[in-house]
């Protein structure tokens, strides 16, 4: 089977101890299986009081989401030449954009909770939420 027919590995990754630990074990995996590492993370707009703030602002969640997720693929992928990374970013709940994100999935890596620098993304929810809804194996990695 060639790199292109292999589906991704699956990394939800929010910046936190316990997702670097996830994408270390989808590392070590994606070497002995031939397996692309897909870090996939999610953002989305601040509420305020259950409504999204309707003020102009330069913050962007997606860019900042995005400048972390691409860091980290660059240090990966420049340590591990032997493993393919990509990055997802996707704006949405963390855990369904996991699940929906699952079918196309080789396997869900996750750490077993989050509360990384992007708040709201892999709280403690989310691996459980996963592991009974994905349609792939869900791997949780504890501490």
């Amino acid at each position: 089977m060639s790199e292109q027919e292999l589906r991704p590995i699956v990394v939800g990754f929010d910046g936190s101890e316990p997702s670097h630990r996830a994408l270390a074990w989808a590392t070590r995996q994606g070497q002995v299986t031939g397996a692309p590492v897909e870090v996939l993370t999610t953002w989305q707009w601040p509420t305020n009081y259950g409504y999204a703030m309707a003020f102009e602002t330069t913050y962007r969640p997606d860019d900042v989401a995005r400048e972390m997720v691409e860091e980290v693929v660059r240090k990966a992928a420049s340590e591990h030449r032997d493993v393919t990374f990509f990055a997802h970013v996707v704006e949405g709940e963390p855990r369904n954009v996991l699940v929906d994100r699952s079918p196309e999935a080789e396997m869900l890596v996750l750490g077993c909770r989050g509360h990384g620098e992007l708040t709201g993304m892999l709280l403690g929810s989310v691996s459980g939420y996963c592991v009974t809804h994905a349609h792939c194996p869900v791997l949780v990695v504890r501490d």
